[in-house]
């Protein structure tokens, strides 16, 4: 149940957040702690508690360069995430199929 345990590393807007900010590809720490001290309010200490267990629990990964850390997603556990989503798809893609030919008929 790797995707459950996702979820609930996942459950933090300010975990999420950074994700996204790293999905755009590899950032330093001062940054995501810039970035998410404007939006949420929190803390540098507090930012840095977010990305030890987003690294601890791999979904990000950091590599020391110089006395910066950079941080970058780690997408395996991600990969887990939309697998664990794979059983729920159809319920969502039937709705779209049925959606596309509603606008081909609005169409004709």
């Amino acid at each position: 149940m790797a995707g459950v345990h996702a979820f609930d590393i996942l459950g933090d807007p300010v975990r999420r957040r950074i994700l996204e900010l790293l999905a755009d590809g590899e950032l330093p720490a001062g940054s995501i702690a810039a970035t998410i001290n404007a939006e949420f309010g929190i803390s540098q200490p507090a930012v840095s508690q977010h990305l030890r267990v987003l690294r601890d629990n791999g979904f990000a990964t950091v590599t020391v360069a110089g006395t910066r850390r950079l941080y970058a997603v780690a997408p395996e556990p991600l990969r887990e995430i939309d697998g664990w989503l794979d059983r729920y798809r159809k319920f969502w893609d039937n709705r779209l199929d049925a959606l596309e030919t509603e606008i081909h008929r609005g169409r004709h």
